[in-house]
């Protein structure tokens, strides 16, 4: 055979995916309404995702629209503004922030930039769904530690579940999905019990919902724990679910290996503008957060008085345990009434807290549903 029909011979062989991406499982996002569930006539509540159910912050949309006449450039890949206004606004330096595209996005940065194949990452089950996907990715072992009977993190199994390969713990407060914080004194006290070639990520995408004293002052640990790292996002309370933009709190040297792992130009100019616009109008954010407390408090006080059993959410949803039978049976009822919940194999549903008229779609349901466990 010539050369030439050797480069031109068929040849059964493919590309094959490196066995940790084949065996990833999927991440699973909150659902969305088919285009015959949105057709005319058709009011669907999304509560599935966590998004914010308000619009955009005026300034941030404004900055957004003025912005989009550059877009032709590239983003500042340093993100230096935004840096300088998120330290600003936490009393740290610039050199202490990382952003990254989401607070997921800022969390693969860390996974990269710390794991070896084989080296383990700790986290509580369940929680952020993308944490074993991010760890699998980066050929670490995930560590899934049970949570305790509060729904919340069992820190003297995560401390006892750390080995010599631990690389990072991750620690979710407000608990996503079930809306536990950890208390400042149980993590401080986990802290002082990890080595300090451990980074501690204390992943806070919900923290802004909290009341104050609920869960940790995690600045204040940052301060005092150098192997502390803080994850946030714009996502939530900030409504810039869509522009993709989250920051990590970290020694600088953690720090400058964050941006150096990031993807180039990945936080775009837009993103930018509307995170510093949304610092800014921090006030007007605030104002929207005490309504949603207070629609979760109002909706928790309701079922609670119809016998449902809740653990204190400090997020922005509602978290019900459930089994799979009872599952399947709540969220069919939430889809006859047009409701859009996100659920949990084997452990339960999640449901958004929205706008009033919302709620008390959700509250209808709810309150007519009657489960094994709530009986």
């Amino acid at each position: 055979m010539t050369s030439d029909q050797m480069l031109t011979a068929p040849n059964s062989a493919r590309p094959v995916l490196r066995g940790a991406v084949s065996g990833l499982p999927s991440y699973v996002p909150g659902r969305r309404a088919s285009s015959a569930e949105r057709g005319e006539g058709v009011d669907i509540a999304a509560l599935a995702s966590n998004e914010s159910h308000y619009e955009p912050l005026p300034a941030a949309a404004a900055a957004v629209a003025e912005a989009a006449g550059r877009m032709n450039r590239y983003p500042d890949m340093a993100a230096v503004g935004l840096r300088e206004r998120i330290a600003g606004h936490l009393g740290v330096t610039p050199d202490e922030i990382a952003v990254g595209p989401g607070s997921v996005g800022v969390l693969q940065q860390i996974i990269t930039g710390l794991c070896d194949a084989g080296d383990e990452v700790v986290f509580a089950w369940r929680s952020f769904e993308a944490y074993p996907i991010l760890v699998e990715l980066a050929g670490a072992r995930a560590v899934r530690v049970p949570l305790d009977d509060t729904e919340g993190h069992d820190l003297d199994a995560m401390a006892a579940a750390i080995t010599g390969r631990t690389k990072v713990v991750l620690l979710c407060t407000p608990n996503n999905p079930t809306g536990v914080p950890i208390a400042h004194d149980r993590l401080e006290a986990f802290l002082r019990s990890v080595r300090s070639d451990i980074l501690v990520v204390i992943d806070e995408a919900y923290v802004e919902y909290a009341e104050a004293g609920s869960g940790p002052d995690s600045l204040a640990l940052y301060r005092g724990y150098p192997n502390v790292c803080i994850l946030r996002t714009f996502s939530k309370a900030y409504g810039l679910a869509g522009l993709r933009v989250g920051y990590a709190v970290a020694a600088p040297d953690i720090a400058e290996g964050l941006r150096r792992t990031a993807i180039p130009f990945a936080v775009t100019a837009l993103a930018q503008e509307a995170a510093i616009a949304s610092l800014d109008a921090a006030g007007e954010m605030q104002a929207r957060v005490a309504v949603v407390r207070e629609e979760r408090s109002r909706m928790a006080a309701r079922l609670e008085a119809r016998g449902w059993k809740l653990q204190p959410s400090q997020g922005n949803f509602l978290w019900i345990r459930a089994d799979d039978e009872d599952r399947a049976r709540l969220v069919a009822a939430f889809d006859q009434a047009g409701i859009m919940v996100r659920a949990y194999q084997g452990d339960g549903i999640r449901i958004t807290v929205a706008d009033p008229a919302s709620n008390d779609r959700v509250l209808s349901v709810l309150e007519n549903s009657v489960l094994e466990t709530n009986a």
